[in-house]
């Protein structure tokens, strides 16, 4: 047994240091003493962040801003409770995989309650019961099984995210509720419907951020990565805490 996970643990090493190697071969590594450990990648995270803003500006976010005045408050609402509730139940499933029973309960709750009492997730009855929600997703799944979170990177269009999250993505769409609508035309409109939403919920954020951040590409990584980590290690079996001089892979094994 000790031996084969000291070959899985070998596999990952590889597997991220072979990724590493050939994007640093096309695109070039941050090097020099202010080059940041966690993003070796920052030549190239920089031109998708700048890709990815300028589509933000252009489309999105003129979209969002358009959705935010013209959609009562209160629809808004009911519609980022629906998706919500679309979420839990994939939460639910990554509770389990978790080994959280306390999580993936939290959440089955939820789905039942808010599908069959909230008319499909619209209102948000779970909450009003003091019913937590947990956001859980299969690379926080992979972290706390002991996959490190390996390097930053930014994906085009998707935004902010690291070797071991992006390898998730292919999982977390498979498990995305929206996905099993049959209806094509129905199922994009939710896809887009969704994306506007997200975005508009973070208007006032980004608002924030153009003014305060004097490097905002980096402000957002160090956001991101310390927001990632504590998705990962918070309420960790045993009850440890993250620390920041231990390795994350020692930090999300499963206590024993």
């Amino acid at each position: 047994m000790t031996h084969n996970k000291k070959s899985f643990n070998a596999l990952k090493t590889i597997a991220a240091s072979a990724l590493l190697v050939l994007a640093c071969g096309l695109f070039g590594c941050a090097t020099g003493p202010t080059a940041d450990p966690r993003d070796p990648l920052e030549p190239l995270n920089r031109t998708v962040s700048r890709f990815n803003e300028s589509v933000d500006n252009a489309v999105l976010k003129p979209v969002a801003q358009g959705y935010r005045s013209a959609v009562p408050r209160l629809v808004r609402l009911g519609v980022s409770n629906f998706f919500d509730n679309m979420e839990d139940a994939w939460s639910f499933v990554n509770g389990l995989l978790q080994l959280r029973p306390g999580v993936a309960a939290d959440n089955y709750m939820r789905v039942v309650i808010n599908t069959f009492f909230g008319f499909g997730g619209v209102l948000d009855i779970a909450s009003e019961l003091g019913i937590e929600r947990h956001s859980e997703d299969f690379g926080q799944t992979l972290g706390r099984w002991g996959v490190p979170a390996g390097p930053y990177v930014v994906l085009p269009l998707l935004g902010p995210s690291t070797l071991r999250d992006t390898a998730a993505i292919q999982v977390d769409v498979r498990g995305d509720p929206v996905r099993g609508v049959k209806n094509v035309p129905g199922r994009n409109s939710l896809y887009a419907l969704r994306v506007v939403d997200q975005r508009a919920s973070f208007l006032r954020a980004g608002d924030l951020l153009d003014q305060a951040a004097l490097d905002k590409y980096s402000f957002t990584r160090d956001v991101f990565l310390q927001r990632r980590r504590a998705e990962v290690f918070t309420d960790k079996p045993g009850g440890d805490k993250p620390d920041a001089d231990k390795p994350e892979a020692e930090q999300a094994a499963p206590a024993k």
